[in-house]
Parts: C-alpha cells; structure tokens; sequence
C-alpha cells in the first residue's frame, strides 16, 4: 500500500470494500458460503468432505470460479499495458451486472459463479511483474502487517511497509457490514449496489491512468 500514490490507496480501499460487499452478498445468498474469501471456502470444503462429501461440491465450485478470474486477469493484465486498471474493473463491473440481472431473475448459483470470479479477477487489479502487490479480497496477510506496524510503533520504531493496512482491512469489514445490512432489506438490492460501486471505481481508475 505505501508504494502506491493517495489516489491509487483510495482505489485499492474501494475495491477492498467491494469486496467485502460482494463476499457479504454471497455470503448470505449461498448459505454460508463465500465469494471472495477461498480461505473459508476451502475450509468448508476440508469438514465436509470428511462429514458430508456432496456438500463440499459448493465451496469447490466457488474456488473454481474465483481461480478462473484470477488466471484470466493474469492473462488479460499483460496485453493491456497502462490500460489494466480501467479493463479490469470494467470486466468486474460487467459480470457483477450480469450476475445481478441473473439474482434478479431468480438464477443465485450462476449470480454466485460471476461474483467469485469478479473477484478473483479483482485482485489482478493492483499487481507488477506478475506479482499481486495489494490483495484486496483476504485480509489476513493485511492484519499481520497492521499488527507488525503496531508493534513497531510500540518499539519506538518506524516500519513504512505497514502503512495503509488497517485502513484496507477496515474498508473489506465496512463493505461486509454494508452487505450485510443491505441484504436484510433485499440480496438483490446489495448486488445493484455493488454494481455501482464497481462502475464508480472503473471511474477513478479511468481518470488515475489517463493523468498518469
């Protein structure tokens, strides 16, 4: 997060939080399952094929899903040099609004499919050389630098590599928490926002590149 310039931090904290409302969405339309969060998914999938082995077939479809958007961001980032951030948030704002059209027509699993693999496309978002540099969908490697930034600080040291990562671990649980307060009046409602969501940062990315 420290690389990046204070326009590039407020887009890698918006799509944080869309993806903590695209997961919280998912989350709830799914039954517990989630469509930015493979952590849980697989580990869902660990206790059920132990418990109930057919059941693990959810979770594994989501983690394909969401593998099938990274690899293809992967392979869609190279061939659009100084152009990626804007291609790749309009394709994520594309298939969310394809997949809210279909929740809206009652279709959830295909609604389910296009949100993992929105999401693993997202993290092709900020990434150089081929190497993600800020994982906007998992928290956990942000929260260990958040903690390590405390305890520097703590030391009476400075450590400018945590900069910024307890204002993205804060972004993905504000947009969880406003998925899910938009899912008690209606799923379908929360993926229209995220939707939107999607389009305003396909925005800001547009204008970051063009001013680069």
């Amino acid at each position: 997060m420290h690389r990046y310039d204070p326009a590039r931090q407020r887009l890698a904290l918006g799509l944080a939080g869309l993806a903590g409302l695209v997961d919280a969405t998912g989350f709830v339309v799914a039954g517990g399952y989630f469509t930015s969060f493979m952590s849980g998914n697989t580990t869902r999938m660990g206790v059920e094929l132990a418990q109930r082995p057919l059941l693990a077939l959810a979770p594994l479809a989501l983690i394909g899903c969401f593998l099938a958007g990274v690899i293809g961001g992967a392979l869609i980032a190279p061939r659009v040099a100084g152009r990626r951030k804007r291609v790749l948030l309009g394709l994520i704002a594309a298939m969310l609004g394809s997949g809210a059209g279909l929740l809206a027509a009652g279709l959830p699993i295909p609604f389910l499919a296009l949100s993992a693999m929105a999401m693993g496309l997202a993290n092709n978002v900020f990434a150089r050389d081929g190497e993600v540099t800020v994982g906007v969908t998992y928290m956990t490697g942000a929260l260990v630098r958040f903690g390590q930034g405390i305890a520097a600080r703590l030391a009476d040291e400075r450590l400018d590599s945590a900069r910024g990562y307890g204002w993205l671990w804060s972004a993905l649980a504000l947009g969880a928490a406003s998925g899910g307060a938009l899912c008690l009046v209606s799923p379908k409602i929360a993926a229209g926002v995220a939707v939107l969501l999607a389009l305003g940062l396909w925005g800001a990315a547009l204008r970051i590149e063009r001013t680069a």
